[in-house]
């Protein structure tokens, strides 16, 4: 079980890692997207979600504090779903459907990452392949 779960955790990651990288690497035309949305300060906002994105896209990789690590992607998550995926606010039809898509896709990995934070905080120790136990503790 415990390689299935760190091959999970790794699968799981590679879509967050590689949004830090562009969120980092890309900031000013991501900046860019996240102003027409109304996105205050839209720089320091990209460049710190993708700081957010490479810490918990890492800690869950690689398991130190993996349970804050998920809470770090949900707190990335949900309120990038709401202003960023605003899909209701849409008038084009692909526009709205594209931003549909992309706001339920939020909402479900936000979903994931709180199950694997009850799931890392309450297995503790006992998962394997990790490089720390949790943070937290639930029983």
């Amino acid at each position: 079980m415990d390689v299935l779960v760190l091959i999970g955790r790794i699968l799981f990651c590679v879509l967050f890692l590689n949004s830090a990288v562009g969120h980092l690497t890309k900031t000013k035309a991501m900046a860019g997207y996240a102003a027409s949305r109304g996105i205050p300060a839209p720089a320091a906002a990209t460049a710190g979600s993708g700081l957010l994105l490479l810490a918990g896209g890492l800690m869950v990789a690689f398991g130190v504090w993996a349970d804050l690590g998920a809470l770090l992607l949900v707190v990335f998550l949900v309120p990038t779903a709401f202003l960023m995926h605003a899909f209701w606010k849409e008038t084009d039809e692909q526009t709205k459907t594209v931003e549909m898509i992309t706001f339920f896709k939020d909402i479900s990995l936000a979903g994931a990452a709180l199950m694997l934070m009850a799931f890392f905080s309450y297995a503790g120790h006992d998962l394997g392949l990790t490089l720390t136990g949790p943070l937290f503790h639930i029983s």
